[in-house]
């Protein structure tokens, strides 16, 4: 059989593009302090070992798959590996410069562009479309506008519910949370959005924009240091998600007569990935750390990586006006 046969070549770019998810994601918990070289060296390992491993136990016919675990389009086998990895990552590489005070408290250090973070997240929002509905393979399923319609109502529950909740701790609607909020119901529904009705992705979605922002409180406590809250919205609502479709599905769900057997099988995936992607994770970061070095000095660290490890500059025209000052 070729690869050119048009459902191995459309399963094939859905695997090479979920693979390359699962290693951004890391990304981003890691940002602002890891080397270039690191980054190449463990999106090698985690694209070509720790991803195609779990895509096996879960949408390979693995023994996962053999006890009957629902992931349709990755809460788990995408998510939460990219999710757990990075925290595992954060762990080893430690936080940013002047995030956390002696006492344990921790400093904002905000992204310098809100405006273009919304933006972002509404080109995930929109690509949700193709990354779940799209995992149908077959275009002419008739199923993918059930699924577009359960994508969209965990989203904008997340959106909604995270909203609201940093309103009612912080006395504003936080801007960052609420797009945090968004994409914790977009990562959440992703296991179960072919199993679950409309109101039960409602439902799923806002309970994720809430855990979304306790998360994210959760690991600042534990002087983690995430700074796009990456492990909370990947790694904790990836699990959430997945757990939640033994409650939800339609056929099966705790909630629909269906017993707890499928909630089990659920439970037993989420704690093997983890132990599977953080475990592997956190040996690959340490020896990184060892043999090349995982993270940037500090002095790069302060001048930022887009010069120290890039040559360039994001803002030239910014630093040319503050040379010229100096």
């Amino acid at each position: 059989m070729c690869i050119r046969d048009s459902p191995i070549a459309a399963f094939f770019i859905f695997q090479t593009v979920f693979a390359a998810t699962a290693a951004t994601i890391v990304s981003g918990a890691m940002a602002e302090r890891t080397n270039f070289s690191g980054y190449l060296a463990y999106s090698v390992v985690i694209t070509a070992f720790i991803y195609p491993v779990v895509g096996h136990w879960i949408w390979g016919g693995g023994w996962l798959a053999e006890m009957g675990i629902i992931d349709f389009a990755g809460s788990t086998v995408v998510h939460s590996v990219g999710g757990w990895a990075a925290l595992a990552g954060a762990i080893v590489l430690g936080p940013r410069i002047g995030k956390y005070n002696e006492d344990g408290s921790a400093n904002a250090l905000p992204g310098h562009n809100l405006l273009m973070a919304a933006l972002g997240v509404f080109i995930l929002w929109f690509g949700w479309f193709g990354f779940n509905p799209g995992s149908t393979v077959a275009g002419t399923d008739l199923s993918i506008a059930s699924i577009a319609v359960t994508t969209n109502l965990a989203a904008a529950a997340g959106a909604v519910m995270a909203m609201s909740v940093s309103w009612i701790k912080y006395g504003k609607a936080d801007v960052s949370m609420t797009l945090n909020g968004a994409l914790a119901g977009l990562v959440s529904i992703t296991a179960g959005t072919a199993n679950v009705g409309n109101l039960s992705a409602i439902i799923i979605g806002a309970i994720a924009g809430m855990i979304v922002i306790y998360s994210v409180e959760f690991f600042d406590k534990l002087q983690i240091d995430d700074p796009v809250g990456a492990v909370s919205v990947h790694g904790v609502c990836g699990a959430f998600g997945t757990l939640a479709v033994g409650i939800f599905a339609a056929e099966g769900g705790l909630l629909f007569g269906g017993g707890i057997s499928l909630l089990i099988t659920q439970f037993i995936g989420v704690i093997t990935v983890f132990f599977w992607a953080f475990g592997l994770g956190f040996v690959l970061f340490k020896t990184i750390d060892v043999v090349i070095g995982l993270r940037v000095s500090e002095a790069d660290e302060i001048e930022g990586l887009d010069y120290s490890e890039h040559g360039a500059q994001s803002y030239p025209d910014f630093m040319i006006n503050i040379n010229a000052q100096n």
